[in-house]
């Protein structure tokens, strides 16, 4: 039984599934922040783009 506990604790192959998820999830933030910064920029620049015509 200690050994498959200690096995359990230096088994670290799910170790990169968790980083690319930890990954995956900065991306979305930094995403999700830039969208929300410069948003409402772009959709006024489209809204006097369609009211020019």
């Amino acid at each position: 039984m200690k050994y498959a506990i200690a096995n359990l604790f230096r088994d670290e192959r799910g170790a990169t599934l968790v980083e690319y998820g930890l990954l995956l999830l900065l991306i979305v933030v930094v995403v999700v922040a830039v969208l929300g910064t410069i948003g409402g920029q772009v959709s006024a620049m489209y809204s006097n783009t369609s009211n020019d015509f």
